[in-house]
């Protein structure tokens, strides 16, 4: 059987695969060329992360020839799920894979944001040599995280590994789903072996936006406004939002309005509504720290991806 990992696949996925018997291609395959190469190649598995699209065309007009779609990742808003499933379809992602990324990602955006690294960063190579004084007095106001409160909206598997990472930081924790209502426990785990158990309670979001420093969003609804002007206003003067979750789920227009206007001191984004083409007032503004997209890109997180696409694809397709 030939799978076509059409936005690639970590060595040891592959590997994995190979060993269980399967063909891997790793072609990169346009959209527009690709059901001529699949029907030409007789592929009967595509594997995608963001790139590729798999959509009820395609899937028709590959009939019965195509067994199994995989997304490495969490989100599957590129593919047509259901549909692909009511032909008998498997669709499969690796919701777990990539949890810890991007939970790191967030406290890469939030430690450079309170000591404004995001700015630093571009000025210091350009002034850091006849400005020092100026520079330094500049980004003097920085805050640590240690008694701060984050508020987490989304308890699933990344607000979760989220949590634990702010508990290790002596932070407070307040966090809101709409799947979650009681309390739970949260295991934190340490490189040592060992563990405290801690608990959350949900609150709501009101609640939640009224008296955190920071909030960091971490659904799964893409284009899903969570967080609009009436949810900013809702928020603490100077707070800050993380997203590392889907464009649009927070409205950048009214993003940009609280950080131009002093009511937001900052943000964090790592997706955008208009991927791969993000607002250029987005991009420019000296409030927010960017990332293009890469919440499960490292290679820790590629290489679990690889290994679970490949454990689910064996025990479905052999």
């Amino acid at each position: 059987m030939r799978i076509l990992a059409n936005d690639g696949i970590s060595p040891s996925g592959k590997t994995k695969l190979e060993e269980a018997g399967f063909t891997v291609d790793l072609s990169k395959v346009a959209q527009d060329q690709l059901l001529a190469y699949c029907k030409e190649n007789n592929v009967e598995a595509i594997l995608v992360r963001s790139a590729t699209t798999v959509r009820q065309d395609l899937i028709d007009a590959l009939g019965g020839q195509l067994k199994l779609i995989g997304r490495g990742g969490v989100g599957m808003d590129n593919i047509d799920v259901e549909y692909a499933r009511s032909k008998g379809i498997h669709v499969i992602n690796t919701p777990a894979a990539s949890s810890r990324s991007v939970a790191e990602l967030v406290f890469a955006h939030l430690f450079g944001m309170v000591r404004f690294l995001f700015d630093s960063n571009q000025k210091m190579p350009l002034e850091g040599d006849t400005n020092f004084k100026a520079l330094k007095k500049n980004y003097g106001g920085g805050s640590e995280l240690k008694g701060k409160t984050i508020g987490i909206i989304g308890l699933g598997r990344i607000g979760r590994e989220v949590a634990k990472m702010a508990y290790g930081l002596g932070m407070n924790i307040m966090g809101h789903d709409s799947f979650f209502k009681d309390p739970f426990d949260l295991d934190v785990e340490f490189a040592d072996g060992q563990s405290l158990k801690t608990k959350i309670t949900p609150v709501s979001i009101k609640e939640l936006l009224n008296n955190s420093d920071f909030v960091t969003v971490h659904i799964s609804g893409a284009g899903q406004s969570v967080i609009g002007a009436k949810e900013i206003a809702m928020m603490k003067d100077n707070a800050a939002i993380i997203n590392t979750a889907r464009g649009g789920v927070v409205n950048e227009e009214a993003l940009l309005e609280a950080l131009e206007d002093g009511k937001l001191k900052y943000a964090g984004l790592d997706v955008f509504e208009n991927e791969p083409n993000p607002k250029i007032s987005i991009l420019m503004s000296p409030y927010t720290s960017l990332t293009p997209h890469i919440g499960a890109a490292t290679m820790e997180a590629q290489d679990r991806i690889g290994e679970e696409l490949a454990d689910q694809i064996s025990t479905l397709l052999k």
